[in-house]
């Protein structure tokens, strides 16, 4: 019997460190092994996908969920811990998907109007709800 605990012991620590390294993935390195880049700019990539907005966000969010996600104008806006995604359709077919370092643009609250979660000072993953004296 005690051998079956040990057993069980090692495969329920084993399944917790495989499905702990699959967590860690950044957006950053998803979009390196699965998109062409096309432009560098500082913090900023620029990369191709042959797929239409919504496929190549479903991909995206599926492989490496945000934080925050809302589409506006047929962008759709990703936030993560550190860097927002915009995916877009692209002049000539498929969509464009842009990464940005959450600093710039999204500290100084270009993107606020998004609504809630992509405010400057938004609570991480609230789904859209939250922020000074939510609840109160």
């Amino acid at each position: 019997m005690r051998s079956l605990h040990r057993v069980l012991a090692v495969l329920l620590a084993t399944a917790v460190l495989v499905a702990g390294c699959g967590s860690g993935t950044r957006v950053r390195d998803f979009l390196d092994d699965t998109y062409e880049r096309t432009e560098i700019l500082d913090d900023t990539s620029v990369y191709s996908s042959p797929e239409p907005v919504g496929t190549t966000t479903a991909a995206i969010v599926e492989a490496v969920p945000p934080a925050e996600r809302q589409a506006d104008g047929g962008n759709e806006y990703l936030r993560y811990s550190d860097d927002i995604v915009i995916v877009s359709a692209a002049a000539g077919g498929g969509s464009t998907v842009r990464v940005e370092d959450l600093d710039g643009r999204y500290r100084g609250g270009f993107f606020a109007f998004l609504g809630p979660g992509f405010r400057p000072g938004s609570p991480v993953g609230t789904g859209g709800s939250g922020g000074p004296g939510f609840g109160k």
